[in-house]
Formats: structure tokens, C-alpha cells, sequence
């Protein structure tokens, strides 16, 4: 199997650094120009199949790519983003001020943090890991693409790579990026991490933040 894990484009939310989470929010005007150069840089990639998070900011970048090879996303649940609980539609700096001892758990313990209301991060990866075990049995040869989240990127690559989430900060995934991965001999093989070689027409517009 080849695999491809995409991030979702820009939303308004990404650029005022606001949590996000299992909120709806749809893709700003640069998110809709990155997942059209997406669409355009991946359109000869012969994807046997495109799994979505039901989520609009995921469904709307996958739309991009799909119907440039006249295909439709599946909607996958298991790449839902992470329940921030109360966290979500708060601003990082709110969070800072208001829960100052969990946000310093989550930058420096991310996999010992539990949101209220909310999940952790080993929520998630029970979740992707499910959702692995499957695809390799349903697309053993196959080319797939998933498009999802920043923190359910960063899971799925400890995963691949065999890091625990204590490695979560030192992996960085940027709005619209793309990494990709082949399964040989019982292993994951990472061939890119964090591209963003088609987004270089839009790097005046694009934050660098990873949010």
C-alpha cells in the first residue's frame, strides 16, 4: 500500500490561532487556494481510494483532489479531529490564562493530557490505529489518501514511525501539507513528511504557524 496523509487547508481559526477540534469550520479564501493546488499537484496520482474526516475543512480539501480524478471522498469517522471539550472555539491565549496548568501539561506531556469534556491523544490513536488495521486489509495494494487533521497527522505519524505521542511536539504539520508512506515486509516506510513544495505560489498568503 501507498499511503497519503493530507492536512486540511487554512481556516479562519488556523489564522487567529483558535482551537478547532469537532468544531465545523469551513476552509478561508487561502485554504480554498491550497486545496486547489493540491488538487492540481496530485491530479495524476492514480488514488484507488480518498477517505475524508466528516468534517467541512477536511471534506472541502478532499473534494479538491477528488474531483480532479472524477472521484468521491469517503467519509471516515475514525479521522475526526481531537474533542478539545471546553477548549474548543477558545483562543490559544484564553486557554494560556484560563487553564494554565493543563495548557503546560499539554506542551510539554501532550500524551498524559485528557481535555474536559474532551479526549487525549491516545483517544485518537486508538481510533487511527483501527482504521490502519482495516485499510491494509481492504487496500492491500492499493494507492489511498486520507485527509484529516493537524493533531490526527501528528498521531499517525508516531504511529508509522514507532514514536510514542511524547514525540507529538516534534512533529510538525502544516495547513495542506502531505506526507506519504508505503507499507513493504510488515513496515512503514516514510517517504515525505510535512511537504509543502505546492503551496510555494502561495507563500505570501500561507501563516508558518503549526496551528
Amino acid at each position: 500500500m501507498k499511503l497519503y496523509i493530507i492536512r486540511h487547508g487554512q481556516t479562519a481559526w488556523n489564522k487567529e490561532e483558535v482551537f478547532r477540534g469537532t468544531k465545523d469550520i469551513p476552509l478561508n479564501e487561502v485554504g480554498l487556494k491550497e486545496a486547489n493546488a493540491l488538487g492540481e499537484y496530485l491530479k495524476k496520482i492514480p488514488f484507488d481510494a480518498i477517505y475524508s474526516s466528516p468534517l467541512t475543512r477536511a471534506t472541502q480539501t478532499a473534494e479538491a483532489v477528488a474531483q480532479k480524478i472524477h472521484t468521491t471522498p469517503k467519509i471516515e469517522p475514525g479521522l475526526t479531529d481531537l474533542n478539545f471539550g471546553t477548549w474548543q472555539g477558545v483562543s490559544h491565549e484564553e486557554v494560556k490564562r484560563n487553564f494554565p496548568d493543563l495548557y503546560r501539561t499539554w506542551r510539554v506531556a501532550p500524551e498524559k493530557t485528557r481535555f474536559p469534556e474532551g479526549e487525549s491523544l491516545q483517544d485518537v490513536l486508538n481510533r487511527v490505529d483501527t482504521l490502519l488495521t482495516r485499510l491494509l486489509v481492504e487496500h492491500p495494494t492499493h494507492t489511498v489518501a486520507l485527509f484529516t487533521h493537524r493533531v490526527v497527522c501528528k498521531v499517525l505519524l508516531c504511529r508509522l514511525l514507532g514514536l510514542g505521542l511524547d514525540h507529538f511536539w516534534q512533529i510538525q504539520q502544516s495547513t495542506a501539507c502531505l506526507n506519504r508512506f508505503h507499507h513493504s515486509n510488515g513496515r512503514w516506510i516514510c517517504e515525505l513528511i510535512n511537504s509543502q513544495c505546492h503551496l510555494e505560489a502561495l507563500s505570501d498568503q500561507r501563516t508558518t504557524s503549526d496551528f
